[in-house]
């Protein structure tokens, strides 16, 4: 079996920050989106990758290169975006007819991987959600079978929607059906889509399961990756590296802090994850995201997501107060 990932995209929602790193570098939880996809894969035996890469690609490259040394991957060049089923497609000769299981690159879930690695069939992952015409929508009979799948609909008739996991057995039927979409020219808004790949197998006969995740972790903008980071931190827990200064500073869990980082006069956390090389003085941090090589002096910083190689100096003041005074400082 092999692992395809997409990360191709320009994560647009979470700029400015991807503008200059990609979506599935985005630290969290002292990770990254994608070391956490790998890691989840390796656990149980997937080995052979192959990711999908565009916008910001060298980088993914480097990446992986250095912090996953040990794996078998392929990387494809996806030079239009144009769609997730185009972005599958082009794997077609490296996946030769393999299972696939397929993880879209900005996709965090929870669930029993192990079994429905072990378990033959084709596999969708699901969880119910509040606005289903946001995403691709499963439609299951009686017995609990998929009978249906659509990409967005406008009136859904389910709240079940595609997580973005997709274990996949009928390779070659997939790969015909998304051959079908390019000759036909079916696109949903704009986009060739996996999800209409799959209706087509559907319409063709192929059975699909679904499985429902524990925990889906949305990483596509700012508000929803800082809640994913504090999730994940209480359940990796704290990491505070001994290469560290850290002088005078209260550390309030869950917080991750990466290597030769220096602290003075601060209050971090909790729900802070740190990068590597990072200066903080007279600071309080919680719940935020810092990027490595970073510099904080006298500053407040509560739901920040702040990148790398930034310097953000905040104001000191020095204040003689009498009795029955109220002062706003914001």
């Amino acid at each position: 079996m092999k692992a395809i990932i997409p990360v191709a995209g320009a994560g647009k929602k979470l700029r400015p920050h991807t503008y200059t790193q990609p979506k599935a570098l985005i630290p969290l939880a002292g990770k990254t989106v994608l070391s956490i996809i790998i890691e989840q894969m390796l656990s149980v035996g997937i080995n052979e990758f192959v990711l999908v890469v565009g916008y910001l690609g060298d980088k993914i490259k480097d990446y992986v290169t250095k912090y996953h040394p040990d794996i078998n991957v392929t990387f494809v060049h996806q030079q239009d975006r144009l769609g997730t089923a185009h972005a599958i497609n082009i794997t077609k000769d490296i996946v030769n007819n393999d299972e696939v299981f397929i993880v879209l690159g900005d996709t965090l879930c929870e669930f029993d991987i192990a079994t429905i690695v072990a378990t033959p069939g084709n596999y969708l992952g699901i969880k119910k959600v509040d606005n289903p015409t946001a995403f691709g929508i499963v439609e299951t009979n009686e017995e609990g079978n998929i009978i249906k799948v659509v990409e967005k609909p406008t009136i859904p008739k389910s709240n079940l929607a595609l997580v973005g996991l997709y274990k996949i057995a009928d390779t070659a039927m997939l790969f015909d059906c998304l051959h079908k979409l390019f000759v036909d020219e079916i696109t949903t808004k704009g986009d060739y889509n996996l999800t209409d790949a799959i209706q087509c197998m559907l319409t063709q006969g192929a059975v699909f399961n679904c499985f429902k995740v524990d925990n889906w972790f949305d990483c596509g903008k700012k508000e929803a990756l800082l809640e994913s980071n504090a999730t994940l931190l209480k359940k990796f827990g704290t990491t505070n590296l001994s290469t560290n200064n850290i002088e005078n500073t209260i550390i309030l869990e869950p917080v991750t802090i990466g290597e030769n980082c220096t602290f003075k006069n601060c209050v971090i956390g909790p729900n802070v994850s740190v990068g590597n090389n990072v200066a903080v003085e007279n600071s309080i941090i919680k719940t935020s995201i810092i990027s490595s090589f970073t510099k904080l002096a006298d500053i407040v910083l509560e739901n920040s997501l702040i990148g790398s190689d930034v310097m953000i100096n905040g104001i000191t003041q020095s204040l003689n107060i009498g009795d029955n005074t109220e002062i706003d400082l914001r």
